[in-house]
């Protein structure tokens, strides 16, 4: 009989209502390596591209980095990652002995 299951805390996601939450996330360390970089360089672009009306493009770059840093947050992504790393170079070891 094995013990009880036990899993890891998931800490509770920060507040991603702004975009100051966004940049503060991201300065935190929650996204990907470059992230913060380039949610600036992204959200200019639609800035630019924008009208006054229409901030389309913009909501799609906050969407987009949101969805990044929870993804970034989820506690078996590394594994998961890991994971397709490994399969990809056991495919292409078993490939390349064909």
């Amino acid at each position: 009989m094995s013990g009880p299951h036990t899993t890891r805390p998931v800490p509770a996601p920060p507040p991603l209502r702004t975009i100051g939450d966004i940049r503060a996330a991201l300065r935190s360390g929650r996204g990907f390596p470059d992230d913060p970089v380039t949610f600036e360089a992204d959200l200019q672009r639609a800035l630019e591209a924008s009208s006054e009306t229409v901030l389309n493009a913009v909501a799609l770059v906050i969407v987009d980095y949101r969805g990044r840093i929870r993804l970034r947050q989820e506690p078996d992504f590394d594994t998961a990652v890991r994971e397709g790393i490994d399969l990809t170079e056991r495919l292409k070891r078993e490939t390349d002995e064909q």
